[in-house]
């Protein structure tokens, strides 16, 4: 396992973070993600709760896979504190059902869903995209965020590059688990939970002086939307290429792109991403705001 004092503290484990992916059903339609004690950044990832929609919604409609999921992280949530799933089947089909998942915490909403499922069908044809020609994960060097037991590098050191070293905006990384999970759906959520790491960064990249190490501190960074779609079943304890391009930044916001490969080529998995990167309107300090609660 790679060295967690590279860049971030112990976060936790794999371990932890499928606890925390797995939600917990309490009633019919209801789903809770437990609390975590955090000493550092007290603020869920988007990903985090997109990937908890994806399981409450597959535990619900077990006999179909999520093809497709579409959420807006409309208010941080925290982590020391539980989150409460509730979830609509607004149409069960023989071959499509459509999901709704709100994700509320204090009884406030802090993200919507809707996700499309689908029952497994033969290949009428077959082709995707080809997967771009970058370092493999054994000559990248390690990106470590914390959670023992996943294991990614940073393909040309760009996720952590110095905010003076300017580049396209692209950030690619290859990531695996320890363990692979029992279930594909939780295969799924996993795959889900890092896709809304990468597009602040890769929007930052060309612009000298604005890096990633500004966000939460002299820049207010957040992800507004995530839509993602699932292509085929993955195995997470294989490595997997996130390739990520920002299309735009402007106006406050950035879009970015991104695909899934195994490290074969084959494409497992696309997604979009609408952020927000904005200059705070006083110093975050004054509103008793640090980099572990400042959005």
């Amino acid at each position: 396992m790679t060295d967690a004092s590279v860049a971030f503290p112990i976060w936790g484990d794999q371990a932890d973070l499928v606890r925390l992916i797995d939600v917990q059903p309490t009633w019919a339609g209801h789903f809770v993600g437990p609390a975590y004690p955090t000493t550092g950044r007290n603020v869920v990832e988007g990903g985090q709760m997109i990937a908890q929609a994806i399981v409450a919604a597959s535990k619900t409609v077990p006999d179909q896979r999520v093809t497709s999921a579409h959420m807006i992280f409309s208010k941080a949530a925290m982590f020391d504190a539980p989150l409460d799933l509730d979830v609509d089947v607004m149409r069960s089909g023989r071959t499509f059902s459509t999901i709704a998942v709100r994700t509320q915490q204090h009884e406030q909403l802090r993200s919507s869903g809707l996700l499309l499922m689908s029952s497994a069908e033969p290949d009428v044809i077959r082709g995707s995209v080809e997967m771009p020609d970058v370092a493999g994960p054994d000559e990248s060097p390690v990106l470590d965020m914390g959670v023992t037991g996943r294991e990614m590098r940073d393909v040309d050191g760009a996720y952590m590059a110095n905010a003076e070293e300017v580049g396209p905006p692209e950030i690619h990384v290859w990531t695996r688990f320890r363990d692979a999970p029992r279930e594909q759906h939780m295969h799924a959520a996993l795959v889900a939970q890092s896709t809304t790491h990468w597009t602040i960064a890769a929007a930052m990249r060309p612009h000298p002086g604005i890096g990633e190490s500004a966000a939460h501190v002299s820049l207010s960074t957040g992800i507004m939307t995530a839509t993602l779609a699932f292509h085929d079943e993955v195995d997470v304890s294989e490595w997997l290429l996130y390739s990520n391009t920002a299309t735009y930044a402007g106006r406050g916001l950035a879009q970015g792109d991104g695909r899934v490969f195994t490290r074969h080529g084959r494409l497992v998995a696309s997604y979009a991403v609408q952020a927000m990167i904005r200059s705070f309107d006083q110093d975050a300090s004054n509103k008793g705001l640090d980099h572990t609660n400042a959005m």
